[in-house]
């Protein structure tokens, strides 16, 4: 799924925080959202998944307007991974039943509990776990993968390794990318450390106050 800002713009409480952005995040691509802290990039992401709307000017998803889109048609195909894992109450098994069940499959979701375990590299021994009980790693990647039971085409990803250890960080930012060569995601991600932008990076969008700075590849980090 190719995602295109048009003229995009966004005033908050009176205060322009986005202001017409053009640019585009490739299908199957992996995009990376650059800039100071205060730029804008978590701001995009959120209207990426509609938690905002734009303002002014469209935000395209394959050519359609994100607002025909109904909205929890469009958070399935556009998931957001954010950085602080949120566990529902339950276990793992639970969360990751937590989406299909919205959507009215609320048949034994065991099997296809253990297929989004073993994407992200967890046991079937913590299906059943309680999930607050897990670690932080370990929440963020059933995060990762309650998100892929949605069978979502598009990652947002905001800082989904800044709670994590150097170790952790790591691990998540290679899982990302196996994920990324085996489901021919769209992933759109935010993070303020170079060196994992400049392994990851596709396409690079870089904001400064809100607006394009510049746009294009890995070389944008040199």
């Amino acid at each position: 799924m190719e995602i295109r800002l048009d003229d995009v713009s966004l005033t908050l409480g009176g205060k322009r925080v986005l202001e017409n952005l053009f640019c585009t995040f490739p299908s199957r691509k992996i995009s990376i959202l650059w800039g100071p802290s205060g730029a804008g990039k978590s701001t995009v992401l959120r209207l990426l998944n509609r938690l905002l709307d734009p303002t002014a000017g469209v935000i395209y998803l394959d050519d359609k307007p994100s607002k025909l889109w109904p909205v929890l048609e469009l958070r399935q195909k556009v998931g957001l991974i954010c950085q602080l894992p949120y566990m529902f109450a339950g276990t793992v098994l639970d969360n990751l039943a937590y989406g299909p069940a919205l959507r009215g499959n609320k048949g034994d979701f065991h099997v296809r509990g253990l297929e989004l375990l073993r994407m992200v590299g967890l046991e079937e021994e913590f299906l059943l776990r309680p999930a607050e009980q897990l670690s932080v790693g370990q929440k963020q990647r059933v995060n990762i993968a309650r998100t892929l039971a949605n069978e979502p085409e598009v990652l947002l990803l905001d800082e989904p390794t800044s709670a994590l250890d150097e170790k952790a960080s790591e691990q998540i930012l290679s899982l990302l990318g196996d994920l990324h060569a085996a489901l021919g995601l769209t992933m759109v991600m935010v993070t303020h450390a170079k060196e994992q932008a400049q392994k990851l990076a596709d396409r690079v969008v870089m904001l400064r106050s809100g607006k394009l700075e510049a746009e294009g590849g890995r070389e944008l980090l040199a």
